[in-house]
């Protein structure tokens, strides 16, 4: 996006700084990286930047609303409340894909958002091995203003431990060690000091919780919640019955409460207006059908890892789905090839990560993430045996 910028760097790219980068990066926790990691960060101008920012603020506009979790009443399933849900999320991820704005520039158009932590970890451990094996340009940072490496970890700790010790806080997931995303889970321990544990480790006591840590039963006072419901409901019948535990009411903390995840979601998205958001429609909610169908995209509102989504929408789809009231209508973006590689461009899908301690108005903006993608969608599945795509992270002009 910096014509510049992405000269320089493509000229002094070679395959053997590419390899040294991996080996370094993935010998930190050795096994735990099994996505594709990029070959290149995206160099993001200012301009640009102030303008996904803008969105999110306008965003985060309608979520600080005191109306806000009325308006989202329903997009918690009915069979998933859990007790002691707090007055607002700890986090909140947006999805951006840089698109065409039809006057030869690019604009950001929101994908999705979620009320649940990212790569939050990760991020530092990339940022960090990135500058190690390639020159940045001055002026650029992963972090967002007023925040550095320092200070961003700060963040993490003050939102993810509260007023709590390490010891007393677990990353809770189920079967964290077999999750792709593990390599955030070992990141997080090596930042904040707290453990991955597994659903099935933990042990009850009345209202109480606890797991072992070093083999010592330690109290858990506060939940760093990565587990997702519908990852939940595809297990076993012995881990869904332990699962149950999560509905009781407990004496611990969430970070975040799991009723976030459902109401700042694809659930949220009719309810936004902005030029950066595309138009989106509860599917019940619609008389009669788009007549530029193949405009839009249908999704369902409780899956994850895009499950369930189709692309190339036909009446015979929208007809078939036996309940509208789950399933969005969302007008398709196009997404600009604009990450020029060795072979054919890229395109790019840019997630904010966003912070709200308890305490504070309003959330913040911190951190990001990135994926590259040459295929029709964002995802692994899309780009197999392609280069220059996978994950990495935006560089942002201060």
């Amino acid at each position: 996006m910096t014509p510049s910028i992405r000269e320089q760097y493509n000229q002094a790219f070679t395959p053997e700084r590419y390899e040294a980068f991996l080996h370094d990066l993935q010998n930190i926790h050795p096994g735990a990286i099994e996505f594709r990691v990029a070959e290149t960060p995206v160099f993001v101008p200012r301009d640009f930047r102030d303008k996904l920012l803008a969105a999110c603020e306008s965003i985060v506009d309608t979520i600080v609303s005191p109306g806000f979790k009325e308006m989202t009443e329903k997009a918690i399933p009915d069979h998933l409340r859990v007790p002691n849900e707090d007055e607002h999320t700890d986090f909140i991820a947006f999805d951006f894909g840089i698109c065409e704005d039809g006057n030869g520039g690019y604009e950001p158009q929101l994908i999705e958002m979620q009320g649940f932590p990212s790569l939050f970890a990760y991020e530092i451990l990339l940022d960090d091995v990135v500058h190690r094996h390639f020159d940045m340009p001055e002026g650029y940072s992963s972090y967002l203003p007023p925040y550095d490496k320092s200070s961003y970890i700060q963040l993490l700790k003050d939102t993810i431990l509260g007023n709590h010790s390490p010891e007393h806080v677990i990353l809770l997931e189920l079967f964290p060690h077999q999750q792709k995303t593990r390599i955030d889970f070992y990141c997080t321990k090596d930042y904040l000091g707290i453990e991955p544990v597994c659903l099935t480790e933990l042990i009850k006591e009345g209202k109480e919780l606890f797991y072992l840590r070093d083999g010592v039963k330690t109290q858990v006072h506060r939940i760093y919640n990565r587990i997702i419901f519908d990852d939940l409901a595809q297990q076993s019948e012995e881990v869904q019955e332990k699962g149950k535990l999560l509905f009781e009411p407990l004496d611990v903390e969430w970070a975040p409460h799991p009723s976030w995840f459902y109401r700042i979601s694809k659930y949220t998205l009719p309810f936004i207006k902005h030029a950066y958001v595309p138009p989106t429609y509860f599917l019940d909610q619609l008389t009669e059908w788009p007549s530029d169908l193949e405009n839009y995209v249908l999704k369902p509102l409780f899956s994850f890892a895009g499950q369930g989504v189709v692309i190339d929408v036909t009446p015979a789809d929208l007809e078939a789905v036996k309940d509208p009231a789950n399933w969005i209508l969302q007008k398709k973006v196009k997404y600009a090839d604009v990450v020029i590689t060795p072979d054919e461009p890229a395109k790019a899908e840019i997630r904010l990560f966003y912070f709200w301690k308890k305490g504070a108005d309003r959330p913040v903006a911190a951190n990001n993430l990135a994926r590259l993608s040459k295929g029709k969608m964002i995802g692994v599945r899309y780009n197999k045996d392609k280069e220059w795509v996978g994950g990495t992270l935006c560089l942002f002009e201060s």
